[in-house]
């Protein structure tokens, strides 16, 4: 039996009534595009709207540029990944904030991150610490904290994303942090 066979007459019958039953799905609306009013889309008895004049706009003027949306965070592909935790792809500069405070470590980075975008870095390895192991929820603040501000708005212009270094870099106590290039 082929896998290809040609339908039947039946089925062409059968087909051809289908099709003649079924009506076309709306077209989806395009960004941009005007909106133009149908019968259906009025309840019947209403009037049609007027459309309000230019010299009527409270705002007279071009409209305001709509608010740039900040760029999205990308996980690091698996070979990018595997390249940096082997050595193949150099580690451009590191930050230790060991011994920070929590806001003096969120302006060194900030600070660190901007200054390695400008100097055309890539990637970078930012080292927080594991912070302590005795159950104390107070320790680790910076391993916690240092995704936040990463992945803040303020930071989406430099950071374009970041992940969990390999264990010979720091593992659970450090982050590959990849920068975005200036524009």
């Amino acid at each position: 039996m082929s896998r290809h066979r040609r339908p039947t007459e039946e089925e062409i019958g059968l087909w051809e009534q289908v099709t003649h039953t079924v009506a076309p799905l709306p077209k989806a609306r395009r960004p941009g595009a005007k909106e133009t009013p149908t019968a259906e889309a009025s309840p019947p008895g209403a009037k049609p709207k007027a459309k309000p004049s230019a010299a009527a706009s409270p705002i007279a003027g071009p409209r305001p540029a709509p608010a740039k949306k900040p760029a999205t965070l990308a996980v690091m592909d698996k070979r990018t990944r595997s390249r940096v935790s082997r050595g193949v792809t150099a580690i451009d500069r590191r930050i230790d904030l060991h011994g920070m405070t929590q806001a003096a470590a969120e302006v060194h980075l900030t600070r660190f991150l901007r200054e390695a975008q400008e100097g055309g870095a890539r990637v970078v390895l930012v080292i927080t610490g594991k912070g302590s192991s005795d159950g104390q929820e107070a320790r680790g603040v910076l391993r916690r904290m240092a995704p936040h501000w990463l992945s803040s708005p303020a930071m989406r212009d430099v950071v374009v994303g970041f992940e969990e270094a390999a264990r010979g870099h720091g593992g659970t106590g450090a982050l590959y942090v990849r920068i975005r290039r200036p524009r």
